[in-house]
């Protein structure tokens, strides 16, 4: 039944978390919000109209194990199960050439987009596989960046790598639970991330060039198109993106 199935959306306060809550709270799932800014949670959960009553904010912080063991067990104490978790929160620095990069700032996008993945999706698990019916689904907000860098973006473009094996990894060792793992890899969705796209980029070539960006809610489409397979089929990774940003072709 569609008022049973159960979501976490992390990031869910703003851009791509914002736009899959929408399209899975407006498709009948409860879905626990997830994020640093409580505020942001409650107007996410405010744009759902007369489905807000099925999401459940939860302010938390991604990169620490006890702030996200209580996201899921107040989404098990509300809920009863889990069916789908988006890994969504993630963070970058303004671009800024490697040997530039402090260690403080290394550490932070790796706490969050990498270790936060890790947690999420372990905290995930434990629920799906304990859960009757067991399984579930995890899709992992990827970037083109697990792909291609761009200059100036070492902590996120390694971090978006990392992404990828955790996603591959989530697929193997969720099989015998019938957990289903995806990666959704986005170039340039329309959010206050990318707002700057359009003052120009730093390109390869050195150059500052504006890129075009596509309606976020595409992306949350597509999350949700995932979300509803059966978990006897999958999707493992998809690129969803603007179609003329410079990404086939990069350097």
């Amino acid at each position: 039944m569609a008022d049973n199935r159960v979501a976490v959306v992390t990031g869910a306060g703003s851009g791509v978390g914002r736009s899959a809550a929408l399209a899975l709270l407006g498709d009948g799932y409860k879905v626990t919000l997830v994020g640093r800014r409580p505020e942001a949670l409650e107007e996410t959960a405010s744009l759902a109209g007369s489905n807000s009553g099925n999401a459940l904010a939860v302010s938390a912080d991604a990169g620490k194990a006890d702030s996200v063991a209580d996201v899921f067990k107040k989404t098990s104490d509300a809920f009863g199960r889990l069916d789908l978790l988006f890994n969504n929160a993630g963070i970058g620095v303004p671009s800024t050439s490697l040997e530039e990069i402090t260690p403080e700032q290394w550490q932070a996008v790796v706490d969050i987009n990498l270790t936060g993945t890790f947690l999420c999706t372990r905290e995930a698990m434990l629920l799906m596989r304990a859960q009757d019916p067991m399984g579930g689904r995890i899709i992992n907000n990827g970037s083109i960046s697990a792909h291609v860098p761009r200059p100036g973006s070492s902590p996120y473009t390694a971090t978006k790598h990392g992404v990828t094996g955790l996603t591959r990894s989530t697929a193997l060792d969720g099989r015998k639970y019938n957990i289903a793992a995806s990666q959704v890899d986005i170039g340039n969705a329309a959010t206050p991330m990318t707002q700057r796209m359009s003052g120009g980029v730093p390109q390869a070539s050195g150059e500052m060039v504006p890129e075009p960006t596509f309606d976020v809610k595409y992306v949350g489409e597509q999350i949700l198109f995932i979300a509803n397979m059966p978990l006897d089929t999958n999707i493992q990774f998809v690129t969803i993106m603007a179609t003329k940003m410079p990404f086939i072709g990069r350097g």
